[in-house]
């Protein structure tokens, strides 16, 4: 079976990020299509899928060819590209998108700025136009931007067999966990009946978990609020009941909190918290 599927790759300037979001009526259709590199580009290669033009795509990009160059090399190696579709993006934001003549039918690409959509076995144009238009129209994260993409797309018939399956990634340097990769958002939905919507409660939670606070979200821990998180980690537990004031002791365990909970990457040695963190702990409940 061949993974007819949608998908959008982009670049966001001003982050510094790459991405890509796919979804088909395929097996976790996010092992084969997505390639990515900080620094270098993204790349989506689907339908008869030669999943060879991922590392060989990214390799002709880190040597600094453009998305047009990169995937004119890749076309002139494959026997088999009438029966491809690729989109790509360097890091520059320039795009080039090949979908081969043998693919099935209801099937395109658009090269925009910035961005690559592309699918196969779709419903119909307005599937590619509303990944296209939902992307382009948005000014928010690029993990975001991709998700909404995705459920116009889906909104306007997706893959005309159904859906299965569903995948986000988002790159940039250091940007993984603890900043030891460029893995910045890595979420797949290998089967599920309504995988985007899968996806995008995982990308709530990553978000939660992995993305650094907006400034605006960040609140200094004045005495009001200091006595409320005293209270709040009382409740959780975390805090022995006769301590009264926000000092030292409930600063220490409030970071131990942080860590058992999997919110270490918030945890923050300023005298601020951030409204993730303090929401959370709001609405914090015992095990069982």
């Amino acid at each position: 079976m061949r993974p007819s599927t949608f998908s959008i790759v982009a670049l966001d300037r001003e982050a510094g990020e790459l991405g890509i979001a796919v979804a088909s009526k395929f097996l976790s259709v996010g092992a084969l299509v997505p390639w990515l590199e900080a620094g270098a580009g993204a790349i989506a290669t689907q339908a008869w899928a030669n999943t060879g033009f991922g590392s060989l795509g990214l390799a002709s990009l880190r040597e600094g060819r453009s998305a047009t160059g990169a995937l004119e090399r890749l076309l002139a190696t494959d026997d088999g590209r009438e029966h491809r579709q690729v989109g790509i993006v360097d890091a520059a934001g320039q795009s080039a998108s090949h979908t081969g003549t043998a693919c099935i039918p209801w099937a395109g690409g658009i090269a925009g700025d910035a961005f690559a959509a592309q699918g196969n076995c779709l419903a119909g144009p307005g599937v590619l136009d509303a990944l296209a238009a939902t992307f382009s129209a948005s000014r928010a994260r690029l993990a975001d931007r991709l998700i909404a993409a995705l459920a116009a797309a889906q909104a306007a018939g997706g893959d005309k067999r159904g859906q299965q399956s569903a995948a986000l990634l988002v790159v940039k340097p250091k940007g993984g966990y603890g900043g030891y990769t460029d893995r910045y958002v890595d979420l797949r939905v290998d089967d599920a009946r309504e995988p985007i919507e899968e996806l995008a409660r995982l990308l709530k939670l990553h978000a939660l978990y992995f993305f650094p606070a907006e400034p605006h979200d960040v609140l200094a821990i004045d005495a009001a609020l200091g006595a409320e998180l005293v209270a709040l980690l009382q409740r959780a537990g975390a805090l022995p009941p006769a301590e009264k004031h926000f000092d030292e002791a409930a600063h220490e365990a409030l970071v131990r909190f942080m860590h058992v909970e999997n919110l270490e990457e918030r945890v923050r040695a300023d005298g601020t918290i951030d409204r993730q963190t303090l929401e959370y702990l709001r609405e914090w409940k015992a095990p069982g």
